[in-house]
């Protein structure tokens, strides 16, 4: 089968590799229908160290499963199904709670673990299948698929930010990051009754899209500047809650620059290096930081009926589509800005 593979930063290829199969009882084989470039498949674009064999790349799909293993009850042939970006057996004491990232048998897809592949392929193996997959109750060509898409992570990790840091109604919210997270956190605060929602970006297309979502202010400022900006937005005190949706240290540093005193910063971009910045304002400021990788399976159930009734319709982030042999162009493409977020359709 074909899968995309980065031997490099910089170097994504389609090569022929071996066919996706069952391997554990617990397993499922599924033909992958969508699938997508992420924001943060850009890190490793940027820094992976080059290898003979490379890394099977995406972690976000939909497909129809093709195949199960002998201890998989709640997923069938022919289902349609969404497959979060890491998978989870649904049952153990993290799974009960709706940390499904800290289940006891997790893994991340397109991440480089050994015997999982990525989803920018033509088929994907899923461990952990009953706790992983969700069966959608539409066809495979349905026109929602984009937004029923961005349910594998994106959307449930805008969320996830939203959640983290408190937002509700009433509250104003300043969203650090115009991607693709960054846009569906508006979409996220919009639908949790946020009365201020403060956009932090410079690309004019994303402000556009984040003023239909449901943006009400924007700041393009960075540093100083973009603290003193936002803070002047919301009465001199900055936002009740911040969703961080970057991950480099200059983001961190903002959110939590325009936290109010008491205030929370829903942390969901990977981060890219090892401490956390700012932590002394955060900690005189009693400024609430968390987050991490969305649970985004946890959500679905909760998400999916406002994608369903077209309440909410983050498939709009994506807003390029490529077969399998574009996906290398594509990664260019946002690594240029020239795309928020590339679908694939293998």
């Amino acid at each position: 089968m074909k899968a995309t593979v980065m031997f490099g930063a910089g170097d994504v290829r389609i090569e022929d590799v071996s066919d996706a199969m069952i391997v554990e009882p617990t397993d499922a084989l599924i033909r992958v229908t969508r699938a997508c470039i992420c924001g943060s498949d850009l890190h490793p674009y940027h820094q992976l160290e080059r290898s003979e064999t490379g890394t099977r790349m995406g972690h976000e799909a939909i497909g129809v499963v093709e195949d199960v293993g002998s201890k998989v009850t709640k997923i069938k042939k022919d289902d349609l199904v969404v497959m979060p970006f890491a998978y989870s057996d649904g049952t153990c004491e993290f799974c009960q709670k709706g940390l499904n990232t800290a289940c006891v048998h997790v893994g991340f897809f397109g991440s480089g673990m050994e015997g999982v592949g990525g989803a920018q392929a033509e088929a994907v193996r899923v461990p952990q299948a009953d706790g992983t997959l969700f069966k959608l109750p539409v066809g495979e060509d349905d026109a929602l698929m984009p937004s029923l898409l961005t349910l594998s992570d994106v959307m449930g990790t805008g969320h996830h930010a939203a959640v983290v840091a408190g937002v509700g109604p009433g509250k104003s919210v300043a969203v650090v990051g115009d991607g693709a997270v960054g846009l569906c956190g508006v979409i996220a605060a919009k639908r949790l009754g946020a009365e201020q929602i403060i956009i932090m970006g410079r690309h004019d297309d994303r402000i556009a899209l984040a003023k239909e979502f449901g943006a009400t202010d924007v700041v393009s400022e960075r540093g100083e500047e973009a603290v003193e900006r936002v803070r002047g937005l919301t009465g001199g005190f900055g936002a009740h809650s911040v969703l961080e949706c970057v991950g480099y240290a200059q983001a961190m540093e903002t959110a939590i620059g325009i936290a109010r005193p008491g205030g929370a910063v829903g942390r969901v971009g990977v981060p890219q290096d090892e401490t956390i910045p700012a932590s002394l304002p955060a900690f005189f400021g009693n400024v609430t930081v968390g987050g991490g990788p969305a649970p985004v399976r946890a959500y679905i159930e909760e998400l999916l009926p406002d994608v369903l009734e077209g309440r909410i319709e983050p498939g709009r982030v994506l807003d390029r589509t490529v077969g399998l042999d574009g996906v290398p162009d594509g990664y260019r493409a946002m690594d240029d800005r020239e795309a928020i977020k590339v679908m694939v359709r293998p």
